[in-house]
């Protein structure tokens, strides 16, 4: 334990409580790891929910997360907005095997956070704005996005006879094997977005990807969605599209934690 805090002087109050909290949560040694430090176990430990403190371990130790990269996840209530997309069992999995990703499903989230974009959330902007933030913050929307995404581009030109469209963000998953499609939209979605989407991948299925490429996915990335409406925009596509939100702000942990316990208890 005390080559995890250092020379062991100069402990403040605060540092004796969390040192205590420690040898009670990790009674066994067996069960830390090396790859984290004392910083990292502050943090966890500060989750009283074992369930959600135990996925934060696997994903730290899986990603080799830095603490301020562990913190965010945590603020951002990354285990409850996973959770509450599953069932129990699943929820019971994740926390015990971290996020797998799988399937195009997996890497899905509603909503994304995109607090660290600095658009107020009252602000009017232009999807030209939000974009410019994501690129300048990359890093952060690449932890956002999760595991595996690497960025190919933005404005990504799609030619198709006279006419020139352009994808708002374009990426490869190198877990999938597969290029993941972004479009944003400032406002709600709408179901010529969907159709839209469906255009851009029916080119990179014909255009763009190789023979040992998996079919692309799309993303409508929008304020607000309809769920209805999306429900019909997406029936009847074959390709792997989705519809999701995202939101400026952090979400309200409390309610999320509320809505994964009546989850847990069904």
């Amino acid at each position: 334990m005390f080559t995890l805090l250092g020379k062991g002087r100069g402990f403040s109050r605060s540092n004796l409580i969390y040192m205590r909290k420690f040898y009670l949560t990790f009674p066994k040694s067996e069960t830390l790891s090396h790859q984290l430090t004392w910083s990292h176990y502050f943090e966890l430990l500060k989750c009283d929910d074992p369930l959600e403190r135990h996925f934060y371990m696997q994903e730290c130790i899986k990603e080799g997360w830095k603490v301020r990269e562990l913190k965010r996840q945590i603020n951002s209530s990354l285990f409850q907005r996973l959770a509450l997309s599953t069932d129990k069992e699943g929820v019971l999995a994740l926390a015990n095997e971290g996020h797998r990703v799988q399937t195009a499903a997996d890497i899905i989230r509603d909503p994304y956070v995109l607090e660290f974009a600095g658009l107020p959330k009252q602000k009017r902007y232009r999807e030209k704005e939000l974009e410019d933030a994501l690129k300048v913050h990359m890093e952060q929307f690449l932890l956002e996005m999760g595991r595996g995404f690497a960025f190919i581009g933005r404005q990504y030109v799609v030619p198709i006879g006279s006419r020139r469209f352009k994808v708002d963000l374009v990426f490869y998953h190198c877990i999938l094997k597969c290029y993941v499609l972004i479009d944003l939209k400032r406002a709600e979605i709408k179901h010529s977005d969907i159709g839209q989407m469906n255009l851009y991948l029916n080119y990179f299925k014909e255009e763009v990807c190789q023979s040992d490429d998996n079919p692309p996915i799309g993303i409508v990335l929008g304020a607000r969605k309809d769920e209805l409406l999306m429900e019909y925009a997406l029936q009847g596509i074959d390709n792997q599209l989705f519809a999701a939100r995202y939101q400026l702000y952090l979400p309200n942990r409390d309610e999320l934690q509320a809505q994964l316990d009546r989850l847990l208890g069904e």
